[in-house]
């Protein structure tokens, strides 16, 4: 029996009568759309055209006007697409609907691009095993109402700081049970979801997998929180930081390397660094050695550099720590041997996952090959390391280093980067053009 036809078993048996179709953008958004079975299954057999377009806008669908990939010049002409058949999901939370995503051809898109990266990382013998966390805000309204309020004076779910709250957990506990329930039964299973620091704050970790499945989980979780949500009238916001009055938003990424069932990341050697192998070692320090040229993959958007600032649980600078939360990488050592990983924590909760675990990973993996050598470790806080290199501080400064990098283009492919650097460019003229509150408030009667 071939992999169609126990979908087709599979449609049957649970009365599925639509597929949603998609694929992620640069910016991580899901870009579908409805199709009836039949139509799914001609195109499971012989592939789809897809207007390219949906890597030739933005966030809000303005044109970039700088691109080489697609654009006017071009006539914004349909991309093969392919479905990716193991991505078969059942949406809980919609009846008689099954979900897939795709897969486009383009250097630019950023699933291909890992898959990239996972390539030649498994040349290399090693099997990477990630698991991702997302901190996200919650609140009590719906997106008429977001947008008739100028996105202020907004109502949160829950009123005060409360991390870790029992209480409030409890108090949503419809909420947080369909969230729960509804992601697992979407195949993305949570260790943990708790209440974070903050009104209506909360974060999620999710399960640990390789590496591909775990970039999908954690690109659909965001999307699948929104829906599950907006159920309930609630609306969830992942932005790095939509108020200066509360911490940002995460999302650290786990990783290690795995080689015939055991953890490349333990060292034979329990009196070397913390039980770090060799390869860790390599790993962690390509990781930091590059950072600084990535940054932008982890720090992708405008308001991502509102978070990264001292005092606020995120980095500020290339350190590394045991235990260490307050620096930009934290080597956790368990417990038990599986437990030995690294945690990147400059990644913010509005990250395209594919990008941040690609260069992540790849710039680990150029460690390994070259055998880099780890930098001194940052002990207690990690803001007052004053020889620890700063990362770029805003968003036009980190595309810069980005453009400049003569490695991330080998490590990520030139197409891929070349488009990044052109729609980093695009969001940081958008954003110099803009007037905010602040300008407002603050020039307009005294200018």
């Amino acid at each position: 029996m071939t992999k169609i036809d126990e979908i087709r078993q599979l449609f049957e048996a649970e009365g599925i009568r639509r597929v949603k179709l998609g694929g992620f953008d640069v910016d991580g958004i899901l870009r579908g759309k409805y199709v009836r079975p039949e139509k799914f299954f001609s195109a499971a057999e012989k592939g789809l055209g897809y207007c390219d377009v949906i890597f030739g806008w933005d966030s809000n669908d303005q044109l970039y006007d700088n691109t080489k990939f697609t654009g006017w010049h071009s006539g914004y002409p349909d991309l093969d697409a392919r479905i990716d058949l193991d991505t078969m999901r059942i949406v809980p939370w919609e009846e008689g609907v099954a979900a897939f995503l795709l897969d486009f051809d383009p250097e630019v898109c950023p699933r291909q691009g890992l898959k990239r990266v996972i390539a030649e990382i498994e040349k290399e013998g090693y099997t990477p095993k990630v698991g991702f966390e997302y901190e996200f805000f919650l609140f009590d309204e719906q997106p008429h109402e977001l947008h008739a309020k100028g996105f202020r004076e907004l109502r949160s779910l829950t009123p005060g700081m409360f991390g870790y709250s029992w209480l409030r957990s409890s108090q949503q506990s419809e909420l947080v049970h369909d969230l729960m329930d509804g992601l697992e039964a979407f195949d993305i299973d949570l260790e943990g979801f708790h209440t974070e620091t903050g009104p209506g704050v909360y974060e999620a970790a999710i399960g640990a997998d390789d590496a591909l499945a775990a970039a999908d989980k954690a690109a659909l979780f965001k999307t699948a929180v929104k829906e599950i949500c907006s159920h309930h009238g609630v609306t969830a916001c992942f932005m790095a930081k939509w108020s200066n009055a509360y911490p940002g938003c995460s999302g650290h990424i786990h990783q290690s390397l795995w080689r015939e069932g055991e953890n490349a990341f333990v060292g034979d050697d329990p009196d070397e660094l913390y039980g770090m192998s060799k390869t860790m070692m390599h790993f962690l320090a390509g990781q930091l050695a590059l950072m600084p040229e990535l940054t932008v993959f982890y720090a992708p958007n405008i308001n991502s550099y509102k978070r990264l600032v001292p005092g606020t649980w995120a980095p500020t600078s290339v350190t590394w720590g045991l235990e260490n939360r307050t620096c930009a990488a934290r080597v956790i050592t368990g417990p038990g041997p599986k437990a030995m990983r690294v945690e990147m924590r400059l990644p913010g909760s509005d990250t395209n996952p594919y990008l941040a675990l690609s260069a992540s990973l790849a710039s680990g993996l150029q460690g390994v090959r070259t055998q880099a050598v780890l930098m001194p470790e940052t002990r207690g806080n990690g803001y007052e390391a004053d020889e620890a290199p700063p990362l770029p501080e805003n968003l036009q400064k980190a595309t810069e280093r980005l453009k400049g990098s003569r490695l991330a283009p080998q490590l990520l492919g030139e197409g891929l980067v070349d488009h990044f650097v052109r729609t980093r460019e695009w969001e940081v003229r958008e954003a110099q053009k803009a007037v905010t509150d602040w300008e407002l408030k603050r020039y307009f009667e005294l200018a």
